[in-house]
């Protein structure tokens, strides 16, 4: 991915000048992260262990899980070591991999909770097929395709992007690199075919936007269909957890993507990055564990079991 320029390194956007607040911020990055470490690793093992969970709709969450594990890892580690050490440098190749693996991530995240979607729209709408539409194979089939996907994404838009002769500055406007920030950075008019892509991308996610909600205007519809309310109640709640992590990726995504140029600034750039690549992977095993009482139950006792074997 030799782009013919002579930027070796970048300086990412530092989130503080003062060291005591640089200090600050390692902190809370480390608090955050080790929370998302620990939400998504208790959410994988509580799913492997036990095998009450052993459904498509937890397979899914545990492929959910890794991704977020795997987003985080890419923006978060890095950005702790530059506020701890008081540097803003990145080298050209660990920006490279940075761009890579968050477009691989989130790519993946967005196709596997379409997957997720169709799946809650099988259980609830066409239960008596469950197992004809979506068995063990082509569960297996769908999230791969999912991870092939980002994948694929990730390889096209990286590849693209750090082809292009890069002059202007070595300075990108944010904590971690970022598509759109490094093709400011580009001197030619060639950045125009990553449009292009970022554009046939977004296509691609708004399809996957509207099946989604078309998805859960069905599930809505069925769920009210239900005579007892205990029985309603079990399905929202399979339902709900996904909704909420569906909303959270795609408001944060739509206002990084959409938000006016007149309001937009370094500062609010960062706080709308930071919203985007770091809350979710954090939030979301707080979302699914909160309304789901086989996954309570799950690791409530997996907890008790490491307690117990302590003592």
């Amino acid at each position: 991915m030799s782009n013919g320029s002579s930027i070796t390194e970048f300086l990412l956007l530092a989130f503080a000048d003062t060291r005591q607040l640089q200090l600050l911020h390692f902190w809370l990055f480390l608090g955050i992260y080790l929370a998302a470490l620990l939400g998504n690793g208790l959410i994988i093992r509580a799913i492997v262990c036990d095998h009450h969970l052993h459904t498509h709709m937890y397979f899914l969450l545990l492929n959910l899980s890794l991704l977020d594990l795997g987003s985080i890892s890419t923006t978060v580690p890095k950005a702790m070591a530059n506020s701890l050490w008081d540097t803003r440098t990145i080298s050209y190749w660990e920006c490279a991999s940075q761009v890579f693996f968050f477009f691989f991530s989130i790519s993946a995240e967005f196709y596997l909770l379409t997957v997720m979607s169709y799946d809650r729209y099988v259980a609830i709408c066409k239960p008596l097929h469950y197992g004809t539409l979506l068995g063990n194979r082509a569960c297996v089939h769908m999230a791969a395709a999912a991870w092939a996907s980002g994948f694929l994404h990730a390889v096209l838009h990286a590849a693209n992007t750090f082809s292009l002769p890069l002059c202007k500055s070595n300075a990108v406007d944010q904590f971690f690199c970022e598509i759109p920030q490094i093709l400011k950075l580009s001197c030619s008019d060639a950045y125009l075919r990553e449009v292009g892509l970022l554009v046939l991308s977004a296509c691609l996610v708004f399809g996957c936007f509207v099946f989604i909600v078309l998805s859960y205007v069905q599930i809505f519809l069925a769920v009210l269909r239900i005579p007892s309310e205990q029985g309603q109640h079990k399905a929202f709640s399979t339902c709900l957890p996904h909704l909420g992590v569906v909303s959270l990726f795609v408001s944060t995504g739509m206002f990084a993507c959409l938000k006016p140029p007149s309001i937009s600034s370094p500062s609010l750039d960062l706080v709308v990055s930071f919203l985007n690549a770091v809350v979710p992977p954090a939030v979301n095993p707080l979302i699914y564990s909160m309304r789901n009482q086989e996954l309570k139950d799950a690791l409530k006792k997996l907890i008790q079991s490491a307690v117990s074997q302590q003592h």
